[in-house]
Order: structure tokens, then sequence, then C-alpha cells
């Protein structure tokens, strides 16, 4: 049996050459289902390709040079360009006070905050995904942080360096005189819990105003791969004796982890993009000040460090999740 099935996924993986070729005709894999998700796919992605090749190749192969080289401002000409031995990247990497601190520490943030989005956005759509009244009108709360942090309201609460939904809370706790954020965190200082796993909770619980406002996006995502799961394999673990538990872990989850991939790179860019991440204030920072090939070249090296956050990411999912074929 484990032969077979090892002879089954090598026929069914495909290689960059197979994908090609299922976007042509005349050849043995167009007309397979695969192949015509993939067209249908790409068909979707087609604007942005076509966006991508227009405005996008010239500025990053523009800022790629401006990162390998000295950039100097000449009036009434633009800047030259002056090759200087990777000393854009050595200054950021060894010489900038600021940007591995803030690397580091943005990085760290990232990785928490991205785990605890994707556990409350998972939880959240099974609780969404129930039938109760007011469902529609419950779903459309949890999205309003998506519509509130896509407008104006960052701009706004970082001008006038206000948070919104900590504001709410520090008036609850006011009036209530019960604080939540403390609250827990003094039920978990008497659990036992070690220090380590300690701080990244108070981290989490910290941040739940960033983790809220990042969660709206995979909680629908999550409620799409929920809603396509057929009720006839709820019923049919019903009549074995399965019960809500094992149910969850032998069919909800299994069925909805490969979604977990899409919403874990989601995650990971929507944090590194962030209004208050300090990387990227430093960047602008940098470039402010008129020095364009070191902020640039820091750029490149924050971009790198998302390509391996991504990379870790989808090399970790990919070996725990189950994949279905439709």
């Amino acid at each position: 049996m484990t032969t077979r099935r090892r002879k089954k996924e090598k026929r069914e993986r495909w290689s960059p050459g197979d994908a090609i070729t299922a976007l042509l005709p005349l050849n043995e894999n167009y007309d397979t289902m695969r192949s015509r998700n993939a067209r249908t796919g790409v068909l979707f992605i087609l604007p942005f390709i076509i966006g991508f090749l227009v405005f996008m190749v010239s500025p990053l192969i523009q800022s790629v040079n401006m990162s390998l080289n000295r950039v100097e401002l000449v009036p009434g000409q633009g800047y030259a360009l002056t090759w200087n031995n990777f000393e854009n990247y050595k200054y950021a990497m060894g010489v900038d006070p600021y940007f591995n601190q803030y690397l580091v520490e943005e990085s760290g943030r990232m990785a928490v905050n991205a785990i605890a989005t994707l556990v409350l956005s998972f939880v959240i759509a099974v609780i969404l995904n129930q039938k109760f009244r007011g469902r529609t009108a419950a779903r459309a709360i949890f999205f309003l942080p998506v519509i509130l942090a896509s407008g104006v309201l960052p701009g706004v609460e970082k001008q006038l360096d206000f948070n919104m939904l900590q504001g709410v809370s520090d008036e609850i706790a006011a009036q209530s005189g019960v604080n939540i954020s403390a609250q827990l965190q003094n039920l978990l200082s008497v659990s036992g819990i070690g220090s380590g796993v300690f701080d990244v909770l108070f981290d989490m619980i910290d941040a739940i105003y960033d983790i809220v406002m990042a969660s709206g996006i995979q909680i629908i995502v999550f409620l799409s791969g929920l809603s396509a799961i057929s009720p006839s394999l709820y019923e049919a673990a019903d009549v074995e004796g399965c019960t809500a538990w094992e149910a969850f872990w032998k069919i909800t989850f299994p069925m909805v982890s490969p979604l977990l991939l899409v919403n874990a790179i989601y995650t990971i860019i929507d944090f590194f993009m962030k209004n208050d991440n300090r990387v990227m204030e430093w960047i602008n920072t940098q470039f402010t000040r008129a020095r364009y090939g070191e902020s640039t070249a820091e750029s490149w090296i924050y971009f790198g460090v998302a390509l391996a956050f991504i990379g870790i990411a989808s090399f970790v999912i990919s070996r725990v999740v189950k994949q279905y074929d439709s």
C-alpha cells in the first residue's frame, strides 16, 4: 500500500515543465481537470502579472542598481551611480546602529503575532461557521477591522498617536474597574507556565489590537474552506459514534489545513508591511536623509528576511497539512 501511494504521489507531482505545458494546447496534460484549474487561476492573476511587468519591473531593477552603487545627486541631471563594492550592504549589516536592532525586534514580533493571528482567525471562523441567529451580523462585525485598517484610520491614529481599540479597552476598564489584559496576565502568572512561554503569551495579550485588526481576511479564507466541507462527512462520523472533538480533528482541521499556507503567507506579508513597523520607518528616514544607496540596500535585506520567513512557513506547513484533490 505504501509503495502504491508513493507511485501515485509521484505521478501527481508536477514539475515546472508540466505547469507550463498545462497552459499550451496539443499536449497530454491540457485537457485534465488540474490543467483547467491552472488556466483559470492564471486568468484571475493575469491583470496583476500585466501590471507588474508594466509598472514594477523597471523600478525593481533601478532599486537593485542603486543598492549596489553610491548614489550622488547631480543638479539638473538627476543622480549618478558609482560602483562601491557592496558597501551599502556592509553599512546596513555592520555600521547602521538601528537597522539590525529593529530588524530582529520586528521579526520576533511578527512571528508571535502571525501565529496568534492564525490561531485566532481559525477559532473565530469555526465559531462563525455554526448556525445561530445573527450569524451574518457577527461575520460583518469580525470583518469590520479589515475595512477600518484599509482606510484612513491607521493614518489618523498614527498622526494623533492614538490607538482606538486600546482607548476603548481603557475606557471599559475605567468604568468597570476590570482590566482584561491585567487579569489575564495575573491568571497566567499563577498557572505554573515557564517564563519563556509566559513572556510570549504576554506579548500576544499586549498585541491584541494588532492581532484583531489583522484577522479579517484570514477569517474569510478559513470560512470559505469550512463552507466547502460536505455535511455528509459529519453525518457519517456521527453515525459511527464520532464525538464533536474527534470530528474536528479528523474532518474539520484536515480539510481546512491547506488554507493554512495561504493565510500564513498573507499574514507574514501583512505584518512586514505594517504602518507602525520600525524597520520601514527607519528605511524611510534614511531615504529622506538622501542616503539612497543605504536605504535601498536595507530594503532588499528586509525583503530577503520576509522571503526567508515565507519559505520557512511554507516548508513547515507543507509537511503537516493534508492535501485533497477536488
